[in-house]
């Protein structure tokens, strides 16, 4: 019995012989159509989210953008955490992984990958030092309250909270003078990343890397890197008066609209589809009521609609332009190695051989 797996492959496989068995002109005609049809246009831009159409693209091309946006892009994290004193509540492994996952603001590109192994030393050129040093000491007006000299309660003690903001970047070689114009930073002033009772500290010092998403989330520039594609709403046939306003209620998004015929021929009242861009397919309008036979949902196959939203750490149009050049580069590395093997004579004979 076939399983679901064993379907997949199936289908993987056909599509992998379609694409194997396009003709060297007919491979040119999709380059030729992706670079006269593709464009971009940019929807909304501000400095955290970014959403923007994929126009005359393959779904192909779309999906490896999203995989790159999510996965690809560099930035820069605390990797590796010093803990010289930790008497808070919350253990060294939890502390160095919620300062792990605070988004540091830096310029990624200034940098270099920190070599593999362990005799790798740490740079200018490839880290960032983060310290924390933050006691608690109760208040002498707390002090003074306790005048039988009893330990007040735990329950009843204060607390300190440690925000991310404490964490102070120290330069190290020329950092101070390279990075000046903008000085790496928490992206986020006030995470909390613990709460000391008197008497407890921590004193840290957090290693910041270049890293990409695939390697650790907290490299992942975007919170979320998505597309869906452009609905099509089309009305077959007129929907007027009552039906028309039944349908206007039915949809959830206002995607349809009312039209005043007026004294024009018919009069009353007709549907419009007067927002298409925002329906999400919920099927509502085509479940029931009258436009169940009237309207037909449909979606643009070569139109994605794209939404980046930043963590902070780069703005939305940099981890764009950034996934493009991985692309790009990705594309550069492949072509590089098809003409490698066609130049060592593997390109194989036969008919086929020369695809």
């Amino acid at each position: 019995m076939a399983t679901r797996v064993d379907s997949y492959l199936v289908e993987a496989d056909q599509l992998y012989e379609s694409y194997r068995s396009l003709s060297l002109e007919e491979a040119k005609t999709v380059v030729e159509h992706l670079r006269e049809n593709l464009r971009i246009h940019i929807v909304k831009l501000d400095a955290e989210e970014m959403i923007f159409d994929l126009i005359g693209a393959d779904a192909s091309l779309a999906n490896a953008l999203r995989r790159i946006l999510l996965a690809e892009v560099p930035t820069m994290a605390i990797e590796t955490v010093h803990m010289f004193a930790n008497s808070s509540i919350l253990h060294d492994e939890v502390l160095a992984h919620r300062l792990g996952l605070i988004p540091i603001f830096a310029d990624p590109a200034q940098f270099e990958y920190m070599p593999p192994g362990s005799s790798s030393e740490a740079t200018e050129h490839n880290t960032l030092v983060f310290d924390m040093d933050i006691s608690f000491q109760p208040p002498k007006s707390e002090e003074s309250k306790n005048n039988n000299n009893t330990p007040p309660s735990a329950l009843n003690a204060p607390t300190l909270s440690v925000f991310s903001n404490q964490l102070v970047w120290r330069p190290m070689g020329e950092q101070g003078v390279t990075l000046a114009e903008a000085p790496p930073r928490v992206v986020h002033s006030d995470i909390l990343l613990a709460k000391l009772k008197p008497g407890q500290r921590i004193k840290v010092e957090g290693w910041c890397r270049k890293g990409v998403g695939k390697d650790h989330a907290k490299y992942s520039p975007v919170s979320t890197a998505s597309y869906r594609l452009l609905p099509r709403v089309e009305i077959v046939e007129p929907i007027t008066g009552e039906e028309a306003e039944g349908l206007v209620k039915l949809c959830p998004m206002n995607v349809f609209d009312i039209e005043d015929l007026g004294g024009r021929k018919g009069g009353g009242k007709k549907a419009v589809v007067n927002r298409p861009r925002d329906c999400t397919m919920c099927r509502e309008c085509i479940r029931e009521g009258p436009a169940v036979e009237k309207v037909k949902l449909k979606r643009v196959a070569d139109h994605f609609i794209f939404s980046i939203e930043s963590v902070g750490a780069l703005s939305p149009e940099r981890i764009l332009k950034d996934a493009v050049n991985v692309l790009r580069h990705k594309c550069t590395v492949l072509l590089e190695a098809i003409e490698k093997e066609i130049a060592a004579g593997g390109g194989g004979g036969g008919e086929g051989g020369g695809r």
